[in-house]
């Protein structure tokens, strides 16, 4: 009598944006969670988001366990101006991503932004502080916020605020850039945030996915990024130090360096929720600068 052994097939994790900062830093974690997960990760040539089309069939292809959007339509002064495509990538196709997650029974992870507060505040914004995005960018973030937490219960948005990494553009490569060409920087000093390494971010999203895995789901809206508050000319400042940079910063007014979108004056949020219901252990925002200058 033979007996038939169900072989069980390990969860599949689809990642957008494997070209991006966010994107990329997951697939350097890949071997550590090989043995638990399989992988998929996409770019613009296999799912564009910029054409909702192409949602539906890559589904129906590819019926993910786990779907992390990091894909994203992230020109903020360029979304002024080419509104209708920021919004069909960032809002019309996660809401189309958050519909199919639905049918096929999948956890929906995708990112958003502190730009959808309009930076008036002066204490860490939670997770139900009202928005009121001051650029078209944020708006368009917003939208898809709502659109994925509508269309599949299981979906998680995660916020997050300045981030950097060894890969893509990122305001860490040009101050270091810049810093090689030039004795002195000047650097808007009236915007305040927190910085976030996406290595520390991609890190965090794996840790919710096992904790998922675990029983441990929790859905809606968290909010990510490093420890630590500090304006774009003070971070413009570490960022010299740190590389040994003898650049001189100086601090400037936003309305010194005028840009098609405003950006929020006040940016810090609050992430004690992330901590609370998945344990994630935040990292300070100059070690994990650090960390990253170390690697470039």
């Amino acid at each position: 009598m033979y007996h038939q052994i169900e072989i069980m097939s390990k969860p599949l994790i689809v990642v957008t944006g494997k070209n991006g900062q966010l994107g990329w830093e997951i697939q350097q974690l890949v071997a550590d969670y090989a043995e638990a997960f399989e992988f998929m990760f996409t770019g613009r040539e296999d799912l564009d988001l910029s054409k909702p089309e192409t949602i539906a069939p890559f589904f129906k292809n590819h019926q993910p366990d786990y779907f992390i959007n990091c894909a994203a339509y992230t020109a903020v002064d360029k979304a002024e101006t080419e509104q209708a495509l920021a919004f069909t990538t960032n809002a019309e196709s996660v809401g189309l991503i958050a519909q199919q997650c639905a049918l096929v029974n999948a956890k929906l992870i995708t990112i958003s932004t502190d730009y959808v507060f309009d930076g008036n505040g002066t204490s860490p914004y939670t997770i139900h502080t009202a928005t009121n995005p001051v650029n078209y960018y944020g708006h368009s973030k917003w939208m898809g916020e709502q659109l994925a937490l509508n269309n599949c219960s299981q979906s998680i948005v995660i916020r997050t605020s300045w981030v950097y990494s060894v890969h893509g553009n990122n305001f860490v490569k040009t101050m270091l850039r810049l810093m090689n060409d030039r004795p002195e920087l000047k650097v808007v000093a009236d915007q305040i945030g927190s910085p976030t390494y996406a290595a520390d971010l991609a890190e965090a999203i794996l840790k919710i996915i096992v904790s998922i895995e675990r029983g441990n789901a929790h859905y809606g809206v968290y909010q990510f990024s490093n420890t630590g508050v500090i304006s774009w000319c003070d971070f413009a400042g570490a960022i010299g130090r740190i590389a040994g940079k003898g650049t001189k910063v100086l601090p400037i007014a936003s309305a010194e360096y005028p840009t098609p979108a405003k950006r929020p004056s006040y940016s810090v949020m609050d992430t004690s929720d992330l901590v609370r219901d998945y344990g994630i252990e935040l990292k300070g925002w100059e070690e994990s600068l650090g960390r990253c200058i170390g690697k470039m």
